[in-house]
């Protein structure tokens, strides 16, 4: 026995009718890109083609590197829903970006765990050695610093995620070093995962 109202299975959901501002810059997916979300969507019924509205999102990000009302549009017009919806996925989730950022985005954990083990420091390390604040990008275009919500690595604190790589267990010191490397090395300095092992 449950308590919940049941819903029928073609229940429908409040469509938001709000306009986005205009944008002169109409979006259009690489081919490429463009295969790869037909492949997406052939994974879901015709009519339920907004369950596919993050990968969507993320191959524009992937594309230009943030999400123009423009590309909200051909969101919208791929999923056949509206340029409102699409919004509203873009303006909840903090790894989408409506604006450029930096080549390597540094996000740095805030949640509990990692605060209590230094994240703020780790903040202030970032913050001193690329010479901008929270939210910003550095002159060079290279690095943009945000602070992110829980980052589902609770036990390795301080997270730090660059671009799609983890970060784990990183003191002020190795959070500089980190800077160091990616201006050296680049993308090899991305390896994925990265796991502090304990010596025993």
């Amino acid at each position: 026995m449950s308590f919940h109202a049941k819903m029928a299975y073609d229940a429908t959901f409040q469509k938001s009718a709000r306009e986005l501002a205009p944008d002169d810059a109409p979006f259009a997916y690489t081919p490429e890109n463009r295969a790869r979300l037909d492949a997406i969507l052939e994974r879901y019924p015709a009519d339920r083609k907004r369950s596919a509205v993050l990968p969507a999102l993320y191959l524009v990000q992937y594309q230009q590197g943030y999400i123009t009302p423009g590309a909200m549009r051909a969101v919208a017009e791929a999923l056949a829903i509206t340029p409102a919806d699409v919004e509203d996925v873009v303006s909840y989730y903090t790894m989408f970006h409506t604006r450029p950022v930096g080549k390597y985005v540094l996000n740095v954990c805030r949640t509990l765990s990692c605060a209590v083990n230094g994240a703020g420091r780790v903040v202030e390390e970032l913050c001193a050695k690329l010479g901008i604040r929270p939210g910003e990008t550095d002159p060079t275009g290279t690095f943009t610093l945000v602070e992110v919500e829980c980052l589902g690595a609770c036990d390795r604190a301080p997270v730090v995620m660059v671009n799609d790589a983890w970060h784990e267990c990183l003191d002020p010191a190795a959070a500089g070093r980190l800077v160091d490397d990616l201006r050296a090395r680049g993308e090899a300095a991305l390896s994925g995962c990265l796991h502090k092992v304990e010596e025993q």
